[in-house]
């Protein structure tokens, strides 16, 4: 009972914090069964009746299946070049023994402090001179430069955890460097590559800023564009809003159902080998 009572305060913060996330998410969800009308005399109540059409011009608007199709192209493009971009970093980082080695990860380390909203015009303007702009590869290639020192950070710390023995055994048996990195640490290391690479799509499919700034041609726009365009269109249609952001979340809430094992279990080897 002592237990209890002294977990109690933390269970208490758990559920109040839950509450801050739950609750919006189930006012969307049900305000978009809605119409205008009712969402004005009863905000809180259940829909009387339920309306689907909200949630069936959504699905059947091909503009909403375009911007999906975009963002998901662009996180798994952003998460291919940042993760294997950052393992072969983390893996010499970790490895082998140079100088200049902690300069090199102290550099990456200050990327950290660095706010994208700094870099934004100087972006801008890079990405104009190489012809970038209206290009998918501006934003793929500026998140996944800008995801390089968190997923860098992640990956040393697991990659310098695998012992020495396991590396000089497998230069017994033949095996180079590569080999060494390609058939043995990367299978060792595949919590932190999940966790990784659950954090760069993430980060990805919520970005607006850097879509916003480098996509001027709707063909291109990606489902966070896509909301404010929506928002835009149909200010006065609250419940039609509310169902074109709540579709707008279903793939990423399923992902993340779906990986937050693979995150958990990545952050806290990390953590536990560090």
């Amino acid at each position: 009972m002592t237990t209890k009572l002294k977990h109690l305060p933390l269970h208490l913060v758990a559920a109040l914090l839950g509450a801050f996330v739950a609750v919006p998410l189930i006012y969307a969800v049900v305000g978009g069964f809605k119409d205008t009308a009712q969402l004005s005399t009863n905000p809180f109540g259940l829909p009387d009746p339920w309306r689907t059409g909200n949630y069936t011009e959504v699905l059947a608007a091909p503009e909403f299946w375009r911007q999906l199709g975009n963002s998901v192209f662009i996180a798994l493009a952003t998460t291919l070049l940042v993760v294997g971009v950052s393992a072969l970093a983390s893996f010499v980082l970790a490895r082998f023994a140079f100088r200049g080695r902690e300069a090199i990860f102290t550099l990456f380390a200050v990327g950290l402090m660095f706010p994208f909203a700094v870099a934004i015009l100087p972006l801008f303007v890079l990405l104009r001179t190489f012809g970038l702009l209206d290009n998918p590869l501006g934003v793929i290639l500026a998140q996944a430069a800008f995801g390089l020192p968190m997923t860098i950070i992640i990956l040393r710390a697991f990659f310098r955890t695998i012992p020495n023995e396991v590396e000089e055994a497998a230069t017994i048996d033949g095996c180079g460097p590569f080999g060494f990195f390609w058939r043995i640490l990367l299978p060792m290391a595949r919590p932190a590559l999940a966790t990784v690479s659950v954090l760069a799509i993430v980060g990805s499919w919520n970005n607006f800023m850097l879509p916003l700034v480098v996509f001027t041609d709707q063909q291109w726009w990606t489902i966070p564009l896509g909301v404010q365009q929506f928002q835009g269109q149909y200010a006065s249609d609250t419940a039609r809003i509310l169902a074109y952001i709540v579709l707008a979340m279903v793939p990423a809430l399923a992902f993340y159902a779906v990986a937050e094992r693979h995150l958990v279990s990545g952050l806290t080897a990390g953590a536990t080998k560090g």
